[in-house]
C-alpha cells in the first residue's frame, strides 16, 4: 500500500500534554511511590517521557500482553508474551497504555492485575479513540482523544516502522 502520514497532533503539543499529565500524577500521588507498568511495545515512547517529568517517586515494569493471537479479531482474553518481573501486590499501579482502541486488551488486562493485589490500580494512555471501544474500560489519565484513524509515531507503529516520530500522524493510503 503507498500512503503518507498526516500529522494529527504536533510534537509541541503531545510534550506539553505529557507534562501536564505529569504535574496531574505528582498531585495525585503525592508522598506515594507510583508503580509504572509499561505495555510494549508502543507505550515505551510516552512511559519515559512521562516518567522524566515526575517528581514523585517512580518504579517501572514492563509487561507485553496480546489478545489477537494469530488473527486479526481479538480473541476476548489476554495471552501474556512478557510477564512481570515484580510483584505488585500493594502497590499503586499506574498502567501505562500508548492508544486505548477497542479497549479488550486493557479490559482483560485490568482483571488480570486486579486480581494480584494492588493498592491501587489505575490506567494512563496517551490516546482514546473513544468512539471504538468494544470494552467497558476507561482511562483515568488521557492526554488526546481521538477519531477512529490509524495513527502512528510517538511509539504506534504500522508494521513496525513510523514509532520514532515526534508526533502523531495519521496514515493516509494514497
Amino acid at each position: 500500500m503507498d500512503y503518507h502520514i498526516d500529522e494529527l497532533i504536533s510534537e509541541e503539543k503531545v510534550n506539553k500534554r505529557i507534562a501536564e499529565l505529569a504535574a496531574q500524577l505528582d498531585r495525585d500521588y503525592a508522598g506515594k511511590e507510583l508503580h509504572l507498568i509499561v505495555i510494549l511495545k508502543g507505550s515505551v515512547f510516552f512511559a519515559c517521557e512521562l516518567a522524566k517529568r515526575l517528581t514523585i517517586p517512580v518504579t517501572m515494569d514492563f509487561m507485553a500482553v496480546s489478545s489477537y493471537g494469530d488473527g486479526m479479531v481479538s480473541a476476548g482474553e489476554i495471552t501474556v508474551k512478557k510477564e512481570l518481573d515484580e510483584d505488585i501486590y500493594d502497590k499503586e499501579v499506574l498502567i501505562v497504555e500508548d492508544i486505548l482502541d477497542s479497549g479488550v486488551t486493557l479490559y482483560n488486562l485490568k482483571i488480570l492485575l486486579s486480581a494480584r493485589a494492588p493498592k491501587s490500580l489505575k490506567i494512563i494512555t496517551l490516546l482514546d479513540k473513544k468512539d471504538n471501544h468494544e470494552a467497558d474500560v476507561k482511562a483515568d489519565y488521557c492526554g488526546f482523544d481521538i477519531p477512529n484513524q490509524f495513527v502512528v509515531g510517538y511509539g504506534l507503529d504500522y508494521a513496525q516502522r513510523h514509532r520514532n516520530l515526534p508526533y502523531v500522524g495519521v496514515v493516509v493510503a494514497d
